[in-house]
This record gives structure tokens, C-alpha cells and sequence, in this order.
């Protein structure tokens, strides 16, 4: 594995683990009649910082704070700075999660639990609200009259 400090303009296979400070700006293109996205991030590690060119879904896969696994990259120069990219043939891989986006999925567990409360709550509520509107009506519903049963008399007939 290399560090940023070693990196040099069209170096190939470049196997590397960096944390992403932050990411830029998403632009859409057009090539060869087909739509893509590009952003470019910053990233780092102990020896540097570094332009980190982003395709399509690895634009979602990735949020400031996390590290990256790029395996197969390839460094070459935009405007004067040297830039990573996986390129065609390299890969992204996040190997942690930075601690804002742990936090805000915990975030996003409770209210998700306050929520199933809430629910709760408003089931239990509208059952009772049943229930007693069905014993309301049970009471004040006519009672069936019971059918007395005539007593059969039974005729001697002689």
C-alpha cells in the first residue's frame, strides 16, 4: 500500500486507504449519448492531501469522514494538481464509516422508535374508542322478546 506523499502523475495500480474530507460539487455530463455525474472530493491521509475524481454511484456510496479502500487506481493531473481516480479498471471500496454518519442513522433508529410509539398509542386509542362504541350499541340495542312456548293442552277426546 502507498501513501499520498508517494504518489506520482500517471502512476498505475495505485492500492491505497484515505479518509475523505469532503465532497465537491456534482456535475452531470453527456458522452457518447449516454448521461453521467461527476464530483471530486479531498482526501488524506498522515503524509497528505489529494483531488479524488468520483464517477456516478461511487458518488453516493461515500460522505465526509469515511475511509476508503481505492485498489487498481490511477493518478493523473488536472489543472496543475494531481488527481486519483479509479478509472476504468480500479475499485472504491468504504472501509469505515465516518462517526457523523453512525450518529445520525442512530438518529434516525429513535425517532423511528418514537414514531412506532406515537402509532401505538393512536391504535390502542382508536381500538378502545371501538370497543366502546360496540358496547354502547350491544346496550342499547332492543332486546330480542323471548317467545313464550304455549302450553300444549292436551284434549281427551272421548
Amino acid at each position: 500500500m502507498v501513501q499520498i506523499q508517494d504518489l506520482e502523475v500517471r502512476q498505475g495500480d495505485v492500492d491505497i486507504v484515505i479518509e475523505i474530507v469532503e465532497v465537491g460539487e456534482i456535475k452531470e455530463f453527456q458522452k457518447f449519448d449516454k448521461s453521467g455525474r461527476v464530483a471530486t472530493a479531498k482526501a488524506k491521509d498522515e503524509t497528505g492531501e489529494i483531488k479524488l475524481s468520483l464517477w456516478n454511484e461511487q458518488i453516493d456510496q461515500i460522505k465526509a469522514g469515511d475511509k476508503v479502500h481505492i485498489t487498481n487506481g490511477y493518478v493523473n493531473e488536472f489543472q496543475g494538481e494531481k488527481q486519483l481516480t479509479t478509472g476504468k479498471f480500479g475499485k472504491l471500496e468504504v472501509v469505515g464509516k465516518s462517526e457523523g454518519a453512525t450518529e445520525e442513522k442512530e438518529g434516525i433508529v429513535e425517532k423511528a422508535k418514537d414514531v412506532v410509539e406515537d402509532v401505538k398509542e393512536k391504535v390502542e386509542e382508536v381500538v378502545e374508542a371501538v370497543e366502546e362504541k360496540l358496547h354502547l350499541k350491544k346496550e342499547e340495542a332492543p332486546k330480542p322478546e323471548e317467545k313464550k312456548e304455549e302450553p300444549v293442552v292436551e284434549e281427551k277426546i272421548e
